[in-house]
């Protein structure tokens, strides 16, 4: 171990060299006018339990923040008491299993901090889980250009590995490419004192958290792909190559309502590019014109008070998805409904980009944004109807 860090010491400054940012970065689309007060009057119908909304603050962690958020209301919901979760030891092994596809794919494959809801499950079962004041990670206001830097001198180390594979520390390149991510985020304890208990990340996840992978499903809706079938989700995040179950548009939101219904919250995947996503406002709808189409004014009041939206067919959403107009942009936790002033419904949709927007780090969705632009929602088995499960061909499932 001593001698990979050696020649780890001397390859690191080759690592920083040529640095890029290409930490996706939300470019909140703040030209159109905000309202000087709130047109729109929003009460909450369904508001399942949820720990506080978190803060990002830039880095392209949002998948993790969102499931990791997702697990902590699965917690509340089995009556357990809401660990926050480190998000950044998802992250953590998360790199390590991208880096043994990259690698092994010679390269031939996206690299970057983004990631996918699926990528917390499968790091939970392979790694386990702590608690994020176990393993914080990195010190909070730094957090972006660390991550940055860090993920060049991650994807720079793999090259190299790429490049010459009969290296010395080619033969042990885990040991190595860990010693990276320890400089920039810590060291994650392999055991752990917490609230008078020792565990490993494994033991953690089995006997605090309690929940079960297996019992989780991904959905995702395409018209060029059998119904009801398993789907290869063919997203640059999806570095996993995890294959998610194709369902129609409809059913995207039947599944959504259904689940909020008896108690379960949703993790949710979507585009957030268009500039009728308003972080700023907290509101995401589908207005009646495309923004092209619209007057100066038209624009000016788009978010002034609730408006009427486009009809959106099946094959609309997915000319969006083949001219990249629907793109996997953010991952976000739905944990709720509401309606407005003029009871129309709409998702109440958790963020991880701070408290300070109109509703306090909450952005309030409509049912025909969530059809249009959604790319993948994640959720519990047993949340599903029985008539989607049968199509599904998924049996019975643990009622918990």
């Amino acid at each position: 171990m001593r001698k990979i860090f050696i020649v780890l010491l001397q390859l690191l400054p080759l690592f920083a060299l040529g640095q890029e940012d290409i930490i996706k970065k939300f470019e909140l689309n703040q030209k159109y006018k905000k309202p000087d007060q709130t047109k729109y009057y929003f009460k909450d119908i369904i508001d399942l339990e949820h720990t506080p909304v978190k803060n990002q603050t830039g880095a392209g962690t949002c998948w993790s923040y969102a499931t990791n958020s997702f697990i902590e209301s699965e917690m509340m919901r089995m009556g357990k008491r809401p660990y926050e979760l480190s998000r950044i030891y998802s992250l953590r092994c998360a790199y390590l299993e991208k880096a043994e596809n990259y690698i092994r794919m010679h390269g031939g494959m996206a690299w970057s901090t983004g990631g996918e809801c699926h990528d917390v499950l499968n790091m939970y079962s392979l790694y386990g889980t702590m608690p994020q004041m176990v393993y914080p990670g990195y010190d909070m206001p730094i957090n972006t250009a660390k991550l940055a830097e860090m993920n060049d001198a991650l994807k720079n180390f793999a090259d190299r590995m790429i490049d010459e594979p009969k290296s010395e520390i080619a033969r042990e390149w885990r040991q190595a490419f860990n010693a990276i991510m320890t400089s920039y985020i810590g060291d994650a304890p392999d055991k752990f004192n917490f609230d008078g208990h020792n565990y490993t990340p494994q033991s953690f996840a089995k006997k605090s958290v309690g929940i079960h992978p297996e019992d989780y499903i991904e959905l995702a809706s395409y018209t060029n792909k059998p119904y009801y079938k398993k789907l290869m989700l063919m997203v640059p995040d999806n570095w996993s190559f995890n294959r998610v179950y194709n369902i129609k548009m409809e059913d995207i939101t039947d599944v959504i309502d259904r689940a909020l219904s008896r108690g379960y919250t949703v993790a949710w995947e979507a585009d957030i590019s268009e500039p009728y996503f308003s972080w700023e406002n907290g509101i995401a709808y589908v207005p009646e014109k495309d923004i092209h189409d619209m007057s100066e004014k038209e624009k000016d009041e788009l978010f002034d008070g609730p408006k009427m939206e486009r009809f959106i067919a099946a094959e609309t959403r997915q000319k969006a998805l083949n001219n990249f107009e629907t793109t996997d942009d953010h991952a976000m936790h739905i944990v709720g409904m509401a309606e407005d002033q003029n009871h129309k419904k709409y998702y109440k949709v958790k963020n991880s980009w701070d408290t300070n927007n109109e509703y306090s780090g909450y952005i309030y969705v409509t049912k025909t944004y969530i059809k249009y632009k959604t790319t993948t929602i994640l959720l519990h088995k047993s949340a599903l109807s029985t008539e989607i499960r049968n199509k599904l061909n998924l049996g019975t499932s643990r009622e918990y």
